[in-house]
């Protein structure tokens, strides 16, 4: 068994796409499975499954939440190693100027094509920052996230692929929940 953890986009958020967590949790398992937690009410799931094809397992965890719902969610899934390598490698924290409540971390669903990370990459969205690193964009937003152009439709407008946000604190505690799972 290989412990996941996927990252719904847009449940939960401004009463639109309403999931209830203890219901979300049913629905992994009716989809084999197992060891499964929740963090928070926006569509945060710790997982094990057999399977270790990460394509297959969105696709799937979608396609559930169609046929359940009406609604097309797009899931994220991460292994342990990839959530902790994004963490590890966020070129903010060791700022001391920075306070890590402002920082987030944004999941893409493929590895933007250069020329569009360049086109953006040239903008000036002071007092924001980001950096992309393969499939994570790295957020620094003083202001706060609620204020930044930065968001994921801005992302995936430019980028043309499928984003989706959580602050650092949570990814934090995504990794610990998941190190904790067998």
């Amino acid at each position: 068994m290989t412990t996941f953890i996927s990252i719904l986009r847009g449940i939960n958020v401004g009463g639109h796409n309403p999931v209830n967590m203890e219901t979300l949790r049913l629905l992994y398992a009716e989809l084999g499975f197992s060891d499964i937690q929740h963090y928070i009410q926006s569509g945060n799931v710790i997982f094990n499954s057999e399977s270790t094809d990460t394509r297959f397992l969105e696709k799937t965890i979608c396609e559930k939440i169609l046929a359940v719902y009406g609604w097309i969610v797009p899931v994220h899934i991460l292994t342990k190693e990839e959530l902790r390598n994004a963490l590890q490698n966020n070129p903010f924290i060791n700022d001391s100027s920075k306070d890590s409540s402002f920082m987030h971390l944004t999941f893409l669903s493929t590895q933007p094509e250069k020329e569009l990370v360049e086109k953006i990459s040239e903008g000036n969205y002071l007092p924001d920052e980001f950096l992309i690193n393969g499939k994570t964009i790295y957020l620094y937003c003083p202001n706060g996230y609620g204020r930044t152009k930065l968001t994921n439709s801005f992302f995936e407008n430019k980028l043309k692929l499928i984003a989706t946000t959580r602050n650092i604190k949570t990814v934090r505690e995504l990794l610990f929940l998941a190190d904790k799972t067998y």
